[in-house]
């Protein structure tokens, strides 16, 4: 019986840019990569859920929230390009699931944190 307790971890993409200079057939090689990872972590048990996000959005700001704006721009380097939330017992077993994503020989970078576990009873 395993006795380590299962965290959740964010995995952040950052970066949106990683088709530029891409043909067709790369970037569909690329998706398949990613596939194949997605799926890799989904037979493991490690992966909670993910996807990749739009392009275009809103920011919200200000008092109440009545400040609305175009953004984030997706040609920013931070620019969040999608997300996955993963099982694991640590946060350097979270960063050793990051290392083996496809993104990184596409520029993306990932920032990976721990979801708060909050008890509201």
């Amino acid at each position: 019986m395993n006795t380590e307790t299962q965290n959740q971890y964010l995995l952040l993409f950052r970066g949106t840019d990683w088709h530029k200079g891409l043909s067709p057939e790369e970037v569909q090689n690329v998706m398949t990569q990613w596939k194949a990872w997605f799926d890799r972590l989904s037979e493991q048990g490690k992966l909670k859920a993910g996807q990749p996000l739009e392009r275009e959005g809103k920011t919200v700001s200000g008092k109440k929230g009545r400040v609305v704006a175009d953004g984030p721009f997706a040609e920013s380097k931070e620019a969040v390009g999608g997300f996955f939330i993963v099982n694991a017992t640590s946060l350097d077993e979270a960063v050793g699931i990051a290392r083996t994503s496809p993104a990184f020989n596409h520029g993306a970078r990932l920032e990976v944190r721990q979801i708060a576990n909050l008890d509201c009873d």
